[in-house]
């Protein structure tokens, strides 16, 4: 069974390869989806996979890139949309 969620990561995550090791993350997970930046400083995060990966996953998201300084993460469960891999969009 796999699920989606829609993550929304706030604090500094932009100019802070937050994204890129968002994917390895990711890919090191098996989640399929995308990243990306939000006008406002925030980075969305739709992903799919596993549920114990997905779990993983946003874990992760509060730890982020090295750089980063994650101030909060709120995911919600989404409708599946059927993602082939996991991507960086602008």
């Amino acid at each position: 069974m796999e699920l989606h969620y829609n993550i929304i990561v706030k604090g500094k995550v932009q100019g802070v390869y937050y994204r890129a090791n968002a994917q390895v993350k990711a890919n090191e997970l098996k989640l399929s989806g995308y990243v990306r930046n939000l006008h406002n400083g925030d980075v969305l995060i739709e992903a799919e996979g596993h549920p114990e990966n997905l779990s993983r996953f946003i874990d992760w998201c509060y730890l982020g890139s090295p750089r980063s300084k994650v101030s909060e993460v709120i995911s919600e469960e989404g409708d599946l949309r059927g993602f082939k891999t996991f991507e960086v969009k602008k």
